[in-house]
């Protein structure tokens, strides 16, 4: 699948969405935001993790992407979002994270979560 960073703006995102049957993770993110920083030298790592899988790993800038920002109510960053195959949303978390936390995210979109996940999830 593709291994890169899809970098989502308000002029392509819709056109993207409605295109794809992946799951897409997207990243809203500032420049000036430390924790986005941390979380955008995440994303090549969740990249290559979810390489053979249908998964689409995405951020938005924030300050340039302000119809985006809108549409998906963003108050602070960083704020993950997990779009189903469904196209729709499936998990949004604020905050930074640890790499696991997103890939919990992930998976339960994909629902390939464990046991305990299904009973507690």
């Amino acid at each position: 699948m593709n291994r890169g960073i899809k970098e989502l703006n308000d002029k392509n995102y819709a056109q993207f969405i409605k295109s794809t049957d992946a799951v897409v993770f997207i990243d809203f993110y500032s420049e000036t935001c430390a924790p986005c920083q941390t979380l955008l030298s995440m994303l090549p790592k969740l990249a290559e993790y979810y390489k053979d899988e249908n998964v689409v790993i995405a951020k938005v800038n924030v300050s340039s992407n302000l119809k985006l920002s809108k549409k998906f109510m963003v108050q602070s960053v960083p704020l993950t979002v997990v779009i189903g195959q469904d196209k729709m949303v499936k998990r949004a978390k604020t905050g930074l994270m640890s790499i696991d936390g997103y890939i919990k995210m992930i998976d339960k979109a994909l629902k390939k979560s464990g046991f305990l996940s299904k009973l507690f999830g």
